[in-house]
């Protein structure tokens, strides 16, 4: 940002005459342009008028012909507003007219050229240095002592009225430039205002409006009025020119307003470049980061990541409605998925909440063995649970520990037969789950672990897989069968043996049994074909050589 000062009374370079923007000399074909687009005309979804709607016996050219003749005809040229008021010359009102009216359209897109928003540009800060309320002297020509003009890179250059004490008590900026010059250039109060130019401003809207600030009396009230992609322009304003009012106002909003996630990027991105930690970032930034906080969060009473998130696992597996724990379990399950690192939620806190669930589905169990059914409903319900726990283990790779549990509860096992297959079944659905994880090598174990397995839950499993095909919605019976058949396949050759064997008896004795059948075949080859191949190879020579 360029700031120089000068005792001279032209606040522009260039001679054009001005009149109000609502003076009957306002360009033409600008205020025909805003017609048509109050009117609907340039909206590029809508069909054109018929023919017969047209009026014919309007001899002036339209909106349309005026893009068409004068679109190739647009330079762009240095705009320049003073007092709030748009220049008028007839070269001027030409350009400004020739560049709104020059747009094109491009299938049913509308297509807005640099000229058309550097004119709408225009319009909306002339707009802005007109209308002012009662009593303030914002741009108030017959008290103000300083002409301030503002240039952009982009060709918009204005020029107003304000007030060097206002400038001075408001902004350490302009304190520091015009305080000392001020005392030792004191001008008679006859003489010209005062001329200050600043050049290269990013937005001169932005600027004129963190400017208007200084003459408002509630901030927070005139704060209200914006959005929050104009509070970070004004936010960026005040910071540079050392507005501290400005800085706190935009602060105080932005720690209030809500955001969207593009916003939050962009807030914390600036208030990163802006440094503004002291004065009350910290407050905003705490609501997307716990880093923000003073210290680590524990010490400010605040909960880590794990804290939250065993609290959340906590309140899922206690809910009472089960459509919104179905919901809320895909929400959770989502949400650590989508942080790779795994380090949100502790292993040991996983395993908490399973050792409370496998508790609660072994006392339920048991009591419904001995033909106590009361709250039997808690078996279905608490199996549901550590299935959805056992799918978190084997997505972050920490099931193995789930299986040895699971593996050893042979005095569930035992007593199996005596629940009620309608309560149980859900019991030989996680049994189900691990037969897949090991299967697709999710779940890696001792060979004795899953020997343990097989033993203790293989034909609890076989009992209550018709209940399994007939209850369980969604229910992949060839992603189960080939999970068990990869289970029995991991083991040793003989132990392999003792299952295929008994399972084979099974198939052919009962009804909607799980048809392994390959698992069965590939035993079958590697113990017998592959072992007769072996056996009638020739001898092979070895030949070993002494060192």
């Amino acid at each position: 940002m360029d700031f120089s000062t000068a005792t001279t009374t032209t606040a522009s370079k260039t001679a054009n005459g001005y009149s109000s923007p609502r003076d009957s000399s306002f360009p033409s074909s600008f205020t025909k342009f805003n017609s048509a687009l109050t009117a609907g005309l340039l909206n590029p979804m809508s069909p054109p008028p018929p023919p017969a709607m047209l009026d014919k016996s309007r001899s002036s050219p339209t909106l349309f012909e005026m893009m068409a003749s004068e679109a190739d005809t647009i330079g762009r040229v240095p705009v320049q507003i003073q007092n709030g008021v748009l220049p008028s010359s007839s070269s001027s009102s030409s350009s400004s007219a020739a560049a709104v009216a020059a747009r094109t359209t491009n299938g049913n897109h509308l297509v807005i050229s640099a000229q058309d928003k550097q004119a709408l540009a225009m319009q909306r800060i002339s707009d802005l240095l007109v209308i002012r309320s009662p009593g303030n002297q914002f741009n108030d020509p017959t008290s103000s002592d300083v002409k301030l003009t503002l240039s952009s890179k982009d060709g918009i250059s204005i020029t107003m009225c304000v007030h060097r004490q206002i400038l001075v008590a408001h902004s350490r900026f302009f304190a520091m430039k015009l305080s000392d010059r001020w005392s030792k250039q004191q001008l008679p109060p006859s003489s010209s205002p005062y001329i200050v130019e600043i050049s290269d401003c990013d937005d001169v809207e932005v600027y004129i409006e963190t400017l208007m600030l200084m003459y408002c009396r509630d901030l927070r009230k005139k704060m209200m009025r914006q959005d929050v992609s104009r509070v970070l322009g004004i936010l960026k304003v005040s910071a540079a020119i050392g507005f501290d009012a400005g800085v706190l106002s935009c602060l105080e909003y932005l720690e209030a307003a809500p955001w969207s996630e593009d916003e939050e990027y962009r807030i914390a991105s600036l208030l990163s470049e802006l440094h503004l930690e002291n004065v009350g970032a910290t407050e905003v930034l705490r609501r997307v980061s716990v880093d923000a906080s003073n210290g680590n969060s524990g010490s400010n009473g605040g909960s880590s990541n794990d804290e939250v998130l065993l609290n959340l696992l906590h309140i899922v597996l206690e809910g009472k409605d089960e459509k919104a724990r179905r919901d809320m379990k895909t929400l959770v399950s989502k949400m650590l998925r989508e942080n790779s690192s795994g380090n949100d939620l502790r292993k040991e806190s996983l395993y908490l909440a399973c050792d409370g669930c496998l508790h609660k589905l072994k006392r339920q169990f048991l009591q419904a063995a001995e033909s106590d059914l009361e709250d039997v409903d808690q078996i279905a319900r608490q199996a549901d649970n550590l299935h959805w726990i056992l799918d978190i283990l084997i997505d972050r790779q920490i099931a193995e520990e789930f299986l040895v549990m699971w593996a050893s509860l042979s005095e569930l096992s035992e007593v199996h037969a005596k629940v009620p297959v309608v309560h149980r079944y859900e019991v030989s659905s996680v049994t189900a789950r691990i037969f897949v994880g090991i299967g697709k090598g999710q779940i890696l174990t001792p060979k004795e672990v899953r020997c343990l397995l097989l033993r203790n839950w293989l034909t609890p499993f076989y009992d209550d897989f018709p209940w399994m095909k007939r209850a369980s919605k969604g229910l992949d019976r060839y992603l189960i069968e080939d999970g068990l058949s990869n289970t029995i396949l991991t083991l040793p050759l003989a132990w392999q043996q003792e299952f295929f064997l008994a399972w084979f008896d099974r198939f052919l004795n009962s009804k909607d049994c799980p048809n392994i059948q390959r698992g069965f075949e590939v035993w079958w080859r590697r113990a017998f074909w592959r072992r007769k191949e072996q056996s009638e190879e020739p001898a092979r020579l070895r030949i070993t050589e002494n060192t």
